[in-house]
């Protein structure tokens, strides 16, 4: 009896072949030799089988483990009927990362049920301090009269006559061999005679359901709170979804935040700013008092330590940050404006003295046009 060919050199390949490189010179070869386009050539015929054969060991880590060691003498007792080889089932192998085929010929009809997602709007201070909302949602639930079935109560969904419970059926037209959903139960499996008056047969129906969320300390804007198989109800028995509620802040009056720190504008009036005083200003766990020195200029910042945010994910407390911002008197009396005048020309005097960065400013000027 002759030598039996080497697997690798029927395939065309060295013993260093990826499994990514055997399965492509397979494909290669299978649509070469396959009967169907070789009008029935005998030589065609057993080259095509020789090359499945040396694919089903090859592929197969176990098989390949064995033949790189002990060759042909290794496998062919284990190998059974894989030299006839199956024509459609090889083609299964080509197109099932097309097709969604494959060697299975079964498929799944359970799904698990959509997730959902909630908007919810809270205040900084809720953010802050943590609440309980109440919540009210429209979803979809099990149906109670049938149980999720979709069949009258009484009854239970029959088997698919077309896919005979397979929820596919197998396609074939010249060489292709391909599976698709069964139309008939569109890959469900089965179908309903009776259907179920409450939910016509799908299974689930549409109610609105109350419930009260948590929501932590700290919580920030865009944060997601998962609450778990709150969401639709799957079909044919698959799990329920969830359901993520969405944390939007409203915009404030006073504070903005910024992680765990808090920023507010702290409008200061022209003789505070400039004699220093003390000013009483609002936090989130009340009101807290800051000394303003002489001298203060707009855009200073006064730092409140630990009036800021603890958020969810961190244990330490932020700051609140005020920045200051001189107001400019308004609808001033004769006198006000006079005294102002003076002020001015008292200033103007000695300007280095009293206003630095003005002069500053005015040097740079100069110097920039000249």
């Amino acid at each position: 009896m002759a030598d039996k060919k080497d697997y690798y050199d029927t395939l065309g390949l060295n013993k260093q072949a990826s499994d990514t490189e055997i399965k492509k010179a397979y494909k290669k070869l299978a649509m070469k030799h396959h009967p169907d386009r070789n009008d029935g050539n005998p030589e065609a015929t057993e080259t095509f089988k020789e090359v499945k054969k040396a694919y089903d060991v090859l592929s197969d880590p176990q098989k390949k483990t064995i033949y790189d060691q002990y060759g042909h003498a290794g496998v062919d007792q284990n190998m059974g009927g894989a030299g006839s080889a199956d024509f459609g089932d090889a083609f299964g192998d080509i197109f099932g990362d097309i097709f969604g085929g494959g060697r299975s010929n079964t498929r799944s009809n359970v799904y698990r049920g959509a997730d959902l997602r909630f908007n919810m709007e809270i205040s900084l201070e809720q953010a802050a301090k943590g609440t309980e909302n109440q919540i009210k949602i429209p979803v979809m639930v099990s149906c109670e009269s049938c149980k999720g079935s979709g069949a009258k109560k009484g009854s239970q969904p029959i088997e698919c006559g077309t896919c005979h419970g397979q929820g596919q059926v197998r396609m074939q037209q010249g060489f292709f061999s391909v599976q698709q959903e069964c139309p008939n139960c569109n890959g469900v499996g089965t179908t309903i005679k009776d259907p179920c008056p409450d939910c016509d047969g799908s299974g689930r129906i549409r109610e609105t359901k109350t419930l009260s969320v948590k929501i932590p300390i700290g919580v920030d804007d865009g944060d997601r709170i998962r609450l778990s198989g709150e969401g639709e109800a799957g079909t044919n028995g698959g799990p329920t979804g969830d359901l993520y509620v969405v944390i939007n802040l409203k915009e404030h009056q006073i504070f903005e935040r910024d992680g765990a720190n808090l920023h507010c504008e702290m409008p200061i009036s022209f003789s505070t700013a400039a004699l220093g005083g003390e000013l009483e200003i609002p936090t989130l766990d009340g009101n807290a008092k800051i000394k303003i020195p002489p001298e203060t200029q707009t855009g200073a910042a006064f730092r409140l330590k630990g009036k800021g945010i603890k958020p969810v994910r961190e244990n330490q407390i932020g700051d609140l940050h005020c920045h200051v911002v001189v107001e400019t008197p308004v609808k001033l009396t004769e006198k006000q404006k006079n005294i102002l005048e003076e002020l001015e020309r008292m200033n103007q005097a000695d300007s280095d003295k009293h206003s630095p960065r003005s002069k500053t400013w005015l040097d740079t000027v100069k110097d920039f046009f000249e």
